[in-house]
């Protein structure tokens, strides 16, 4: 009776053990997932940040000029290409 009892202690600690590791291995892959959301969640705001500036109803650099979408065009993309690989680098993306 008493080896029965200690055989089902062992075997519920060992379920419990069991589904502390499922757990632990699914909020890993959730950190992982979260991390790369945000990335590109600030990889996709670049773009949003500058182009509001320059579609501003106020006289800024290039306002009502080519150089204007050339000069919002270059930030964007360096922007966007800087978090990129900065992202890259250090394995968020």
């Amino acid at each position: 009776m008493l080896r029965a009892g200690e055989w089902t202690e062992s075997l519920r600690d060992l379920l419990a053990s069991a589904f502390e590791t499922n757990l632990s291995l699914t909020d890993a892959r959730l950190n992982t997932i979260m991390k790369k959301l945000a990335g590109w969640g600030a990889i996709i705001a670049v773009p949003t940040a500058i182009t509001g500036w320059f579609g501003q109803n106020l006289p800024v650099l290039g306002y009502g000029e080519p150089l204007g979408v050339w000069l919002s065009l270059v930030m964007v993309l360096a922007g966007v290409g800087i978090l990129y690989l900065l992202f890259r680098r250090h394995d968020w993306l």
